[in-house]
């Protein structure tokens, strides 16, 4: 035997319209729910673009400081001839900003060859850039 289901029936304006006895739609639970799982997918996504932000101002300081540690290098190389034995330091301008900078000469297992780090810091924080370079030494 066939079930029918149960339906009121209204009389508007000459016609009849039906409504079933259990309207479709959402519950308010429902609607708490999917609230919920909303809000909590939305901060996931704030809190990524967060750690986004972060990384992208990390990699900016990092890449600047990369590029005042080749122009030191450049410098380096590019001299009349071999920098001293020994620590010395400095600050350089670049970007509109100060970095400080460190470079420590010294001998390599080939004696014939220096070994020089080159390593530069911002105002901001610490160490941003390291550089190791091998020139030859003057004899």
């Amino acid at each position: 035997m066939e079930r029918r289901k149960r339906s009121s029936r209204w009389r508007t304006g000459g016609a009849f319209v039906s409504f079933p006895d259990r309207e479709s739609g959402f519950t308010l639970i429902e609607m708490l729910v999917a609230l919920a799982l909303f809000s909590l997918a939305a901060l996931a996504l704030l809190r990524l673009e967060g750690a986004t932000v972060a990384s992208t101002a990390q990699l900016q300081e990092q890449a600047l400081a990369q590029i005042v540690a080749r122009n030191l290098a450049v410098e380096v190389m590019s001299g009349p001839g071999a920098p001293p034995f020994g620590r010395t330091g400095g600050e350089a301008v670049n970007a509109g900003r100060k970095w400080r900078w460190t470079q420590v000469v010294g001998r390599s297992p080939e004696p014939r060859i220096q070994q020089i780090e080159i390593r530069v810091a911002s105002d901001r924080g610490p160490e941003a850039a390291a550089l190791t370079l091998f020139r030859r030494a003057e004899r």
